[in-house]
């Protein structure tokens, strides 16, 4: 079975069990890849995490049943997985914009998210560079900041960097490693969850050196990367980072491990020479 075939296939199960209980690890083993993998992946090929969509889904097919049933309000909620009508009444307002028992009413706006279904698309126009790498375990140091769901990460991480630059920690981090103040320093990207995850604008932490209490400690432990040199200007992170995801991944063998995902910047902003490498975790599909 391909990867298309096994994605339909893990979509078609949360279809039948948007009333009943879902299973992320079940949802995985159909797509014949790691939970953790498919949590990752999600998100970068369809532009929603799972939990979202599985929340737009149960939310539509609620609506559904609010106009053309006469069931209560707390038998739909307990029916999509909500332990209160308050609880399913805050979510559905939220998404649809109106009361549940206003969607009742001849006219109401609702919104209907369908289900989604994967297709062949034609891509793969430009070549996606990469290395296979094994490393030792290492520790990084730096500085970190939770990045939510509340808008896109890749508004909220240049937003964090900034806030770094402006407070001096980025130049604290420089002048501590001995190195001009305007050298990019890494991140790493981690603790990834539905709420969102840990953004560190970091660097390798020299053996020995002691760190100012306002800096953390990262353990990355022994892994295989997959490392990606980011293409020319032109390519923003977030595109560069739906490919691999989006092409990479499905015809590579390979499957996300779990693990800090990192962005090593080279160069000096004073010069504009930045470089930039993604290195994802991986593992041999299966193992």
């Amino acid at each position: 079975m391909d990867w298309l075939a096994r994605m339909n296939c893990a979509m078609d199960y949360i279809e039948v069990h948007l009333d009943g209980e879902i299973s992320y690890d079940e949802i995985a083993r159909l797509a014949c890849c790691s939970t953790y993998h498919f949590q990752r992946m999600f998100p970068f090929i369809t532009g929603i995490t799972l939990s979202e969509y599985i929340r737009r889904r149960r939310l539509t097919l609620a609506a559904f049943d609010l106009q053309a049933t006469d069931a209560k309000v707390i038998e739909i909620a307990l029916k999509y997985g909500y332990e209160s009508q308050s609880a399913f009444t805050w979510a559905f307002k939220a998404l649809h914009g109106v009361m549940p028992v206003a969607a009742r009413t001849s006219g109401a706006p609702l919104k209907a998210y369908p289900r989604m279904t994967f297709q062949i698309s034609v891509r793969g126009d430009r070549e996606l560079q990469y290395t296979i790498m094994e490393r030792p375990a290492f520790t990084l140091f730096g500085i970190a900041g939770k990045i939510g769901t509340d808008k896109s990460p890749f508004v909220s991480v240049p937003e964090f960097c900034r806030k770094c630059d402006e407070d001096g920690s980025v130049d604290e981090m420089n002048e501590l490693l001995g190195r001009f103040h305007d050298t990019y320093l890494h991140a790493a990207l981690y603790d990834f969850g539905d709420e969102g995850f840990q953004y560190m604008i970091a660097y390798f932490l020299p053996q020995g050196m002691e760190i100012p209490s306002k800096f953390q400690k990262l353990a990355v432990p022994a892994r295989t990367w997959a490392v990606f040199p980011m293409p020319g200007p032109d390519c923003t992170m977030e595109e560069f980072r739906r490919r691999i995801w989006r092409e990479w991944f499905p015809a590579s063998g390979y499957e996300q491990a779990e693990g800090p995902e990192l962005e090593m910047y080279y160069g000096q902003a004073a010069h504009q020479n930045a470089i930039c490498e993604v290195w994802v975790p991986v593992k041999k599909q299966g193992s």
